[in-house]
């Protein structure tokens, strides 16, 4: 009854910002997480054709620098106001989708998707101090619980219907990207209020110098400066997720068996997000992260409130490592299941932790300044995740460099991939010139170059950052406490 007597104090703006993020989460995962797939896939199938490398560069730069971004957008939204940002920040952000649905070159969509990056910074900032702004010290835990929610319903929904309007047309997901940021531009034009906030009057320029000076003041303290530096080794890791994974699944990855297996006791929803082929998109099982979030977000949370936040941590990191190493040591698509629960369950325990942990370590009269750092090793842990999900997965694991090694060693010649010799005649060439089939091909390429190792990679990181935060606690935090 409390809970419920809380939820309708909310006023309308609160709940036209929760509207707003389920749609803007929504365009963002559904084009997302099909992204890697995107840049990467066979040209004769609608999509790029660029190297891991290229993949890897883009998307990484890319995002690491959306997630530095909010730190100045703060700052021109609190001088504008929120309501213009966020028409701004609309407008951009729908012509951007479609910008990238529509360009074809490397350079071409790195500026269509660096300009929609600047779009999304700027909404950014403006709806969780929106969702901030329009709760009480009653209503807050709550208020943010709701907002939380509704991005993990967001980023569920959004990758699925991307992934059914993909097999249609590789423009749709970028249509309907634009199409949900289309109505929050209504809904923002229409029924946003803005709330209530002290609006700055001093010049862009000084307030942003404002923010890199206190930006610079937090990072003076080095144990937070360590911590830092130690969470972007598991961002680094996470966002393997997304940069990574999908195209594991798409080149090694047997996924009809996963579809055997549902259908053998639920045919109708294997038919329901299977292909006619009988096989499972790779997106669509990368999005089991997020239905798990949905699922069981409020019980892990419920089961680690009295935990230390850092331990906590630690053991979430853990067992995402755990989860992310087995996602790539099997072509056996049906272990999936049980590897992504590990690490959702990980990433449930561990990741809302960090920001409780910053507000916990930061002194009293600091703990905005050091709340305003958070998104730092997040956009880090992006820019290494794209070092990592290209120049290394592109030379330990991609089926299209492993293929040329494999050529190259056997004395054979094989034209490059280009416009008019496309990445799937490149493998069926190729597949032909060895005498198998694509798919013994791929089981030999398997066996023969191990690209499962990349595990290694993924567990190393993390394991680094697990015993980094569990050596930060014992010896810098032990011994702080001690003077």
């Amino acid at each position: 009854m409390a809970i419920m007597k809380n939820i309708k104090t909310f006023p309308r703006t609160f709940w036209i910002a929760n509207i707003m993020e389920l749609f803007e989460r929504w365009a963002w995962y559904g084009m997302f997480i099909l992204l890697a797939l995107y840049l990467t896939g066979s040209t004769d199938e609608g999509m790029l054709g660029f190297s891991q490398e290229q993949k890897g560069v883009l998307m990484g730069t890319v995002v690491g620098l959306l997630y530095f971004l909010p730190t100045i957008t703060g700052a021109i939204a609190d001088r504008f106001g929120y309501k213009k940002v966020l028409i701004v920040a609309y407008i951009i952000l729908s012509t951007g989708y479609l910008l990238m649905g529509t360009v074809k070159g490397y350079g071409g969509m790195w500026f269509a998707f660096m300009y929609l990056a600047v779009g999304a910074a700027l909404f950014k900032p403006v709806i969780s101090a929106t969702i901030s702004k329009t709760s009480t010290k009653e209503t807050a835990s709550i208020g943010f619980g709701i907002f939380y929610m509704i991005v993990n319903v967001g980023a569920f929904i959004g990758p699925y219907v991307a992934s059914e309007l993909r097999e249609i047309s590789w423009n749709l997901p970028f249509i309907m990207a634009s199409a949900m940021i289309l109505l929050n531009l209504i809904l923002v034009i229409i029924f946003y209020k803005e709330p209530p906030n002290e609006r700055v009057e001093e010049p862009l320029k000084k307030s942003i110098g404002t923010i890199f000076k206190n930006i610079y003041v937090a990072l003076t303290d080095i144990k937070f400066l360590v911590f830092l530096i130690i969470i972007v080794g598991f961002w680094t890791m996470y966002n393997q997720l997304f940069y990574t994974l999908p195209v594991f699944i798409e080149q090694w990855v047997d996924t009809t068996r996963i579809y055997e297996a549902i259908y053998s006791f639920w045919p109708g929803f294997a038919q329901a997000i299977g292909t006619d082929g009988g096989t499972i998109l790779a997106e669509k099982l990368v999005n089991i992260d997020a239905m798990y979030i949905v699922i069981f977000q409020v019980l892990v949370s419920s089961l680690v409130i009295k935990i230390k936040p850092l331990n906590t941590m630690i053991t979430g990191f853990l067992l995402c490592t755990i989860g992310i190493s087995l996602w790539f040591i099997t072509m056996d698509g049906r272990y999936l299941f049980l590897t992504i629960l590990i690490f959702a369950v990980g990433e449930m325990a561990g990741s809302p932790k960090i920001l409780e942990y910053i507000g916990n370590i930061a002194p009293k009269d600091k703990v905005a300044l050091y709340m305003g750092c958070y998104f730092i090793p997040m956009s880090g842990g992006n820019f290494f995740a794209g070092l990592i999900s290209g120049n290394v997965y592109g030379n330990m694991s991609d089926k299209v460099n492993l293929v040329k090694q494999e050529i190259a060693v056997r004395g054979l010649s094989i034209p490059d991939i280009s416009g008019s010799f496309t990445q799937n005649a490149f493998l069926e060439k190729a597949a032909n010139m060895l005498g198998m089939t694509r798919q013994q091909m791929t089981q030999y390429l398997w066996e023969t170059y191990h690209p499962q190792n990349f595990w290694m990679v993924c567990a190393g990181i993390g394991l680094f950052t697990v015993i980094s935060l569990f050596i930060f606690d014992r010896l810098v935090l032990s011994k702080s406490a001690a003077e």
